[in-house]
């Protein structure tokens, strides 16, 4: 089970805090998600990672909507991340979002952090454990987030999909007006 809490941070200023606990730095990935409407609590997306000259395919299903921190989580690598864009289509999956970001991977002992800059978004850190016990999970990922100075009121649970989504709607509103 993956369970992951995402916060809204300062790019760089985390970047820095992450790197003084110590931890690992792992890879820089410049990725492109498409992401395909399918009813919440699932996920269905096409990661493009530029840099790596990789492509996945990936389904996620929430465990807790309200939260979005449990995941399961189904990844397949596909080696043409066009050629999968357009058979999903032609399957009747329509394309719902794209997001963009650069993202940085730290580790440290079983913690990962995933440190993005989403465009037009700004910063985000997910913080996430690989564990079959979930309590056990949180308490690691929040012991890590204190250390950062990160609270709930950090805490962003809207999917980047979400997010972009209502960043899109505000923008035809600010035309409008």
């Amino acid at each position: 089970m993956e369970v992951e809490v995402k916060f809204r941070v300062d790019f760089e200023e985390t970047r820095r805090k992450i790197e003084s606990l110590g931890a690992l730095f792992v890879r820089e990935e410049l990725q492109e998600d498409v992401y395909f409407s399918l009813p919440l609590p699932k996920l269905l997306r096409v990661r493009k990672l530029d840099n790596l000259g990789k492509a996945f395919l990936t389904y996620k299903e929430i465990k807790d909507l309200g939260r979005n921190e449990e995941f399961d989580e189904f990844e397949v690598e596909v080696s043409d991340f066009e050629a999968t864009v357009e058979i999903l289509k032609r399957l009747g999956f329509e394309e719902d979002v794209v997001v963009r970001k650069r993202r940085l991977v730290y580790r440290l002992g079983d913690v990962t952090f995933e440190l993005n800059d989403v465009e037009g978004l700004g910063g985000f850190l997910d913080i996430e454990v690989i564990s079959d016990d979930v309590e056990k999970a949180k308490k690691k990922i929040w012991d890590v987030a204190k250390l950062l100075g990160l609270s709930e009121d950090d805490v962003e649970p809207r999917l980047y999909q979400e997010l972009i989504r209502e960043a899109m709607r505000n923008e035809k509103k600010d035309e409008k007006s």
